[in-house]
This record gives C-alpha cells, sequence and structure tokens, in this order.
C-alpha cells in the first residue's frame, strides 16, 4: 500500500512539473485581459484569474470562501499560501498543461509562495510595458461603471503595480525571463509582438502535454485503486 502511495505523490508531482507557466503583467488598463483572451484563442491556454479565483471561492460558500471573506472586508490580504492553493487545484483540475496565471504574483512573496509550493518556475513573464499616461486615459474612458475607475484610486493602483509588482519583474528580468511588449500599439499590433514571443515555445509545450496526459491519467487510475481496494 505504501508503495502505491509513494507512486501516486511521484505522479502528482511530475503531473506540475510538465506544466508550462507563464505570468502576465502590466499596469492597470495595460490591455492584459484582451491580449489574454486572444492567447487563449491562438494558442489554446487556460487563462487562470487569482482574483477570479478567490470571488470564486467565495460564492461557493466554503469555509475557505468565508474566511478569504472576511479576511477581505476587514482589508487584510489573503495570504499567499490560500491563493497558490487555489491556483495550483485550478491547474490540476484544467486538463490542460499551459497556462496564463494574471494577477499572480502581485509581490515577491506571492513569487516565492508560489514556487516554494508548486515547485515551478514560469517559462516567462510577459511583461505589458505602457505609459501610466495612456493607461490612465484607458481605465477613465472604459466607461464599465467600476468604482476604482477614478482619476484618485487609479493613481493609487498604479504607486501599488510599481511598488509590488515591478520587483517581481525586476528578478526575472535577472533570470532572463522577462519578454516585454509595447502595449501601447493598436491591439492588433500588440498581438503580433504577443505571437512572436509565444511562437517559439509552443513545440516544446505541445510535447510536455503528452507527457502530462500520460502521468495524469496513470495518476487517476492509482488513484482509482486508492478509493476501491
Amino acid at each position: 500500500c505504501l508503495c502505491w502511495l509513494v507512486c501516486y505523490l511521484v505522479l502528482s508531482f511530475l503531473v506540475l512539473i510538465s506544466f508550462s507557466t507563464f505570468y502576465v503583467t502590466g499596469g492597470p488598463g495595460s490591455g492584459k485581459g484582451t491580449q489574454c483572451a486572444k492567447i487563449v484563442e491562438n494558442f489554446g491556454f487556460t487563462h487562470l484569474s487569482a482574483g477570479d479565483l478567490l470571488r470564486a471561492e467565495i460564492k461557493s460558500g466554503s469555509e475557505n470562501g468565508s474566511m478569504i471573506s472576511n479576511m477581505i472586508k476587514e482589508g487584510k490580504i489573503v495570504p499567499s499560501e490560500v491563493t497558490v492553493e487555489l491556483l495550483q487545484k485550478a491547474m490540476l483540475e484544467s486538463g490542460n498543461n499551459k497556462f496564463l496565471i494574471d494577477g499572480f504574483p502581485r509581490n515577491e512573496e506571492n513569487r516565492a509562495t508560489f514556487e516554494n509550493v508548486t515547485k515551478i518556475e514560469p517559462e516567462f513573464i510577459l511583461f505589458f510595458n505602457c505609459p501610466e499616461e495612456e493607461m490612465e486615459q484607458r481605465l477613465l474612458s472604459r466607461n464599465q461603471g467600476r468604482d476604482d475607475d477614478n482619476i484618485e484610486t487609479i493613481r493609487k493602483r498604479f504607486r501599488v503595480f510599481v511598488e509590488s509588482s515591478i520587483p517581481v519583474v525586476e528578478y526575472y528580468d535577472m533570470k532572463g525571463k522577462v519578454r516585454k511588449v509595447d502595449a501601447l500599439k493598436p491591439i492588433d499590433e500588440v498581438f503580433e509582438a504577443v505571437k512572436a514571443v509565444f511562437d517559439p515555445f509552443y513545440v516544446k509545450v505541445r510535447c510536455a502535454f503528452i507527457f502530462s496526459r500520460c502521468s495524469y491519467h496513470a495518476q487517476c487510475l492509482l488513484s482509482n485503486l486508492f478509493s476501491n481496494p
């Protein structure tokens, strides 16, 4: 029985390490959401938003969701371990092996926790570089009825991004893992630059997907054996 358990844990680890993960970052209004949708459509990635996962967990009414909701209401930061657990669960349940992680890591603590827990480093971090003046105008003109789309809150969000997220970009830049894209250009031109960044990784990701599926099915078989001794 111990041997089966070890095999199951090893296969779970193999599934995780076969994942190809790409972080997407950029200031508020840099166009991340629009470009992520195009990447998903053209390259078959699974798009994971840390914020969406937290909101979904709250909506589920689970004990974990209640804890997250209470922390947000009290103005506290949700522990990195909680967000990483949700991301990891979503990755394992997705049936895919290539992921765009949007809105995470927001800071160095997020980054370190994700790598320590999952043992995964991103292939690269896609950074949408856009002047604050342009992002500010985009946010003010998009008229989506968001409470945080006012000039004071927008500028505060810019400061938080520079203070918290730019150090993450700098960390990966030192490792040669940052791909900067000029987000000031029209949407289609920006995506042409994005495609040029992702094309070299496509073959590698496809090979990893085959390995991931084999490991995953073996893991499911072992799981069934455990549940039906």
